[in-house]
């Protein structure tokens, strides 16, 4: 109970908020980190998985292989890539690290958003004289699209919750708080520090509910 009280004394302080280390600009440094790496992440994987899934070709292999990932620790692949000539690259190692986390369930959720899209609906299309791209773009697209927002909304709140490893490669973010704390030895910190991370990665959750729920009736997949 001293603890949650520390910590809440720790958070309310005014001086914790304010200048280069409070927890705004921490925040701000967390909040681009997370959204660098979610754009990197989907300009990779939903490219390569609506083509695969439209083609049916190659997909599961893909998805299989990028899957191997989520059984490698993130913190491993920035440790290795840290002892790389990547390792120079200021927030480079953390970035590849965190894009690597986050590529699996976009690619996986596109291609299968892809995939279950009724065969009988893309056979229709065809028939009305679409070309393959038109099927693509204006019927499995759109119908794929419950499917690939979620991927995303997965693949944001992971990297909320795992862009703190960016403070062990010296870069910023809410990380920096706690890592700051296990220095100082002060568990309120850390506590904080970890509170911050959750209440963040809620937020994010909360706001791509309200994304969908204000997004066209297609995007929602609703008719």
């Amino acid at each position: 109970m001293n603890t949650l009280t520390e910590t809440w004394d720790w958070l309310t302080d005014p001086a914790h908020w304010s200048g280069a280390d409070g927890i705004w600009q921490r925040l701000l440094q967390h909040l681009v980190l997370t959204v660098v790496c979610l754009i990197v992440s989907c300009l990779i994987a939903l490219p390569v998985a609506v083509i695969l899934g439209h083609l049916g070709k190659g997909g599961v292999l893909a998805v299989n292989i990028s899957n191997v990932g989520r059984a490698v620790p993130t913190f491993a692949v920035l440790v290795l890539l840290l002892l790389t000539p990547i390792g120079g690259w200021g927030e480079g190692p953390t970035v590849v690290a965190l894009v690597l986390f986050a590529v699996p369930p976009l690619l996986t959720n596109a291609y299968v958003g892809m995939r279950e899209v009724d065969r009988s609906t893309v056979q229709a299309a065809r028939g009305m004289g679409m070309t393959g791209r038109q099927v693509m773009f204006h019927v499995e697209l759109p119908l794929s699209s419950p499917m690939i927002l979620n991927g995303m909304r997965i693949a944001a709140v992971q990297l909320v919750a795992t862009a703190t490893i960016a403070a062990l490669a010296g870069g910023g973010g809410l990380g920096r708080i706690i890592t700051a704390g296990f220095n100082l030895a002060s568990t309120p910190q850390v506590v904080a520090g970890a509170v911050l991370v959750a209440v963040f990665a809620l937020i994010v959750e909360g706001l791509f509910e309200v994304a969908e729920g204000l997004a066209p009736a297609w995007v929602r997949g609703t008719p």
